[in-house]
């Protein structure tokens, strides 16, 4: 299944279901999770391996959301290298949206693995080199490249963008994440991926404040990457 045949209704629809500001408090639990990442934030890429680690053990499913934090920032005063690593994550989601599309959200994830291992493991820049040895490495063909490039891919990345800001009820940069029916959340931003121990008691600690309505912020100084 596809990242856009679970969408709801209102995304496939092209209509906003909620508006920024609302709040979703529906406590029906499960611990499967929902998540909107933007592949070329590093905060993001941490929180994904700790999240599939965490999730693989326990036999949960993640349900892939793509966000921009290019779309975010578009009317925001970002500096010019910033900028560009913002526009290079909105060709690397438009290019995992294609790859959903075309085949699964397994090949997806598999993608962004290797898209993941060289920009944020080898600290190397988004560029095409990049992504034709990431498609190469995870068995899809380069011609896939000129996906990245294909504007047809925005309309579903800017409805699944808003959906992630409309669940954690305010503006909200990359990751969010969602347990079960509860509310979204930003982060949670982890530096170095904690694993073991620490890597369960920090899925539950989150579980736990997602069942608490009035719970709405948490924050500490981040460790540097």
């Amino acid at each position: 299944m596809t990242i856009r045949e679970r969408a709801p209704l209102g995304i496939l629809r092209g209509v906003r279901v909620r508006g920024v500001g609302a709040r979703w408090f529906t406590f029906s639990m499960s611990d499967d999770v929902t998540f909107w990442f933007d592949p070329s934030c590093p905060f993001t890429w941490r929180t994904s391996r700790w999240l599939m680690a965490v999730t693989e053990a326990r036999g949960l499913t993640i349900d892939w959301r793509l966000m921009s934090l290019a779309i975010l920032n578009e009317d925001k005063p970002i500096a010019g290298p910033a900028r560009a690593r913002q526009e290079g994550g909105r060709r690397l989601a438009r290019l995992l949206v294609a790859v959903d599309e075309k085949y699964d959200t397994e090949v997806m994830e598999r993608l962004y693995a290797e898209l993941g291992r060289r920009i944020h493991g080898e600290h190397r820049e988004i560029d095409d080199r990049v992504i034709l040895e990431s498609l190469e490495d995870a068995g899809l063909p380069d011609h896939l490249l000129s996906q990245a490039d294909d504007a047809q891919m925005d309309e579903y990345l800017v409805e699944s963008h808003y959906e992630g800001q409309d669940r954690i009820g305010t503006e909200a940069g990359s990751p969010i994440l969602a347990i079960g029916d509860g509310p979204g959340f930003f982060g949670p931003v982890v530096v170095p991926v904690p694993e073991g121990e620490a890597a369960e008691k920090l899925f539950d600690a989150v579980r736990l404040l997602s069942a608490v309505p009035e719970f709405s912020e948490l924050k500490t100084a981040r460790n540097p990457l």
